[in-house]
């Protein structure tokens, strides 16, 4: 972790405490981690492995007074890996105090904020930067240095967003897998001349409208898609290094929730110095309630994906299918499982994935998941992880 990142953030937490020395209350709570990776196929680099064993902790901290109307959050998170030293780790995910007004809310500090309504793809949800080291499906983020201020008002929320600090994309090491040992994420290069230091800017509105819910965005700054260019150092083996466009984003989204439907659609447009394009990620969710006479709900999901791009984009989902389903038990233990394809109809490449979770009593979750890749053109980049099956169990204890 970045050490201009780190005294920035710890100056926050000490002003923040000392804030909060009067509070009328005080919670910790968060959770442990162990977690095995398991690979099916034999790694396609000599340095990777073929199953990885790790450990995580997330505690959070939580302090409110004012009446509740100050608060103040710190979630610091950090993992051991058997293998992969990038994937072994630390970060702050929270650390920020929360004002709430009227009619109005600041939040000061380092944050993760989510856009998007879309299952397989967010396009528009571009505040945080992705921990990729965490898992490549890029749900997991960074703790991103801000300040927001939003307003209520009876013709939606608008939020405002300051970002004084870019994090830059975590990547797997050389024995990190799935991953590329080529890239060298230690060195990066940015378009701007100040670097991480660059003042990025966001505006959101968003609104109910009866059964829809419509957002517009716009965002100015560092991208957080770093694109992976030849190292320009005289190396004595070929590297990959990230470079930082500056760009402007303008993001759409629309859910309606209509019967037994759900309608989704996310719609960008990306302006940057290489090449501007339009994307968008649409589908719908069909739920079905009570299945056999049980508590048990059941959903389908079906998202395409398009890149105005196309092949040469960099985007891996340029001509893309997706197809799912939700099972939810609605049981004491909290059962779920999802289950997808996601296929590349220019390619004919595909991905399959796995999620199911489980409780046992209060505090233990037992996670299993499992990916497995198909692809035969070495220009699609599902090809980089054709032999990178895996399954992963993960059990944490929450407190």
């Amino acid at each position: 972790m970045n050490k201009k990142f780190l005294l920035s953030a710890v100056s926050c937490l000490t002003a923040g405490f000392i804030n909060s020395v009067a509070a009328n209350e005080f919670e910790v709570r968060g959770n442990i981690e162990l977690q095995g990776r398991f690979f099916i196929e034999d790694p396609s680099f000599p340095s990777q492995e073929d199953y990885y064993l790790s450990a995580a902790a997330a505690p959070e901290f939580f302090w409110s007074w004012n009446d509740g109307n100050d608060s103040f959050e710190f979630v610091p998170s950090a993992r051991v890996d058997q293998h992969d030293d990038e994937r072994t780790h630390m970060d702050i995910r929270e650390l920020s105090w929360v004002h709430v007004g009227d009619d109005w809310e600041s939040r000061i500090g380092v944050r993760r904020v989510f856009w998007g309504v879309t299952e397989f793809q967010h396009l528009v949800d571009i505040i945080n930067q992705s921990d990729s080291v965490e898992d490549i499906d890029n749900e997991d983020k960074l703790g991103q240095p801000m300040v927001n201020f939003s307003l209520v008002r009876d013709w939606g929320i608008v939020d405002f967003f300051v970002l004084p600090y870019f994090r830059e994309r975590t990547f797997a090491g050389p024995e990190g897998r799935p991953g590329l040992p080529i890239i060298n994420a230690d060195t990066a290069y940015y378009e701007s001349d100040d670097e991480e230091e660059h003042l990025d800017w966001a505006i959101r509105w968003a609104h109910s409208i009866g059964d829809y819910e419509v957002a517009l965005s716009w965002f100015e700054g560092t991208s957080r898609e770093p694109i992976l260019i030849q190292s320009p150092l005289q190396n004595t083996v070929p590297e990959l290094v990230p470079y930082y466009q500056q760009i402007s984003q303008l993001g759409f989204e629309l859910q309606g929730n209509i019967e037994d439907m759900l309608w989704k659609l996310e719609v960008i447009h990306n302006d940057n110095p290489l090449e501007d394009y339009w994307a968008m990620q649409g589908g719908f969710e069909y739920s079905m309630y009570g299945i056999m006479e049980s508590n048990a709900d059941l959903g389908w999901l079906v998202e395409y994906g398009w890149d105005e791009r196309g092949d040469d984009g960099g985007s891996n989902f340029q001509n893309d299918l997706f197809v799912g389903t939700r099972l939810a038990l609605n049981d004491v233990d909290s059962t779920e499982l999802l289950a997808g394809l996601s296929y590349d109809l220019d390619y004919e490449s595909s991905s399959f994935l796995i999620e199911a979770s489980r409780r046992f009593g209060d505090s233990l979750k037992v996670s299993l998941d499992m990916r497995l890749f198909s692809a035969d053109e070495p220009q699609d980049p599902v090809y980089l992880f054709r032999n990178d099956d895996h399954i992963q169990l993960t059990a944490q204890y929450y407190y």
